[in-house]
């Protein structure tokens, strides 16, 4: 595995959270690890396909047995480091001699190697898979006749010709 540029090794905090009005919010992950912090703006795909990644890992891990050793604390990101970008890639991986799921994000300007690597527990990335389905979940309800959203304007529905404006109200 190659080095990342920080890593966060003991991490105190892993959220998904969203900013905005539904139909015009933005995503990321907010990470603190001991004085560190870094908030890894994503698209909602990204997060819902990261948030799905961790759900199958976890559903294939061993039941049995207890992985020995814990996170390389001596790559703990320098003190005070704060770091906030655009996420360009994920890549999600598991070790399993630590027992610790692996999140790298790769940031615009170098796709080698990853900007930010994250450590955390089974419990964290459990908690954190949940969170981020119900932050994706969270958006305009669906129009049920076309699955596309419905704006607190309305909704044109390409299935009734759009001859009529659907509301939230009146499905």
């Amino acid at each position: 595995m190659a080095q990342a540029k920080h890593e966060f090794t003991s991490v105190s905090g892993l959220r998904a959270e969203s900013v905005g009005e539904p139909g015009k919010r933005t995503f990321r992950i907010a990470v603190d690890s001991a004085s560190s912090s870094a908030s890894l703006w994503l698209e909602k795909e990204q997060l819902f396909q990261l948030a799905m990644a961790i759900q199958q890992m976890i559903a294939t891990l061993p039941k049995d047995g207890q992985p020995e050793g814990g996170p390389p604390t001596h790559r703990e990101a320098d003190a005070i480091t704060r770091l906030d970008f655009k996420v360009t890639r994920l890549v999600l991986g598991h070790d399993s001699g630590r027992g610790l799921f692996v999140i790298d994000a790769h940031d615009p300007e170098d796709d080698e190697s990853a900007a930010v690597r994250v450590w955390a527990s089974v419990d964290q990335a459990t908690e954190f898979s949940r969170e981020a389905l119900s932050v994706c979940a969270s958006g305009r309800p669906l129009c049920p006749l076309c699955g596309r959203p419905i704006d607190t304007s309305g909704h044109r529905c390409a299935r009734v010709n759009g001859h009529v404006t659907l509301n939230d109200t009146e499905l």
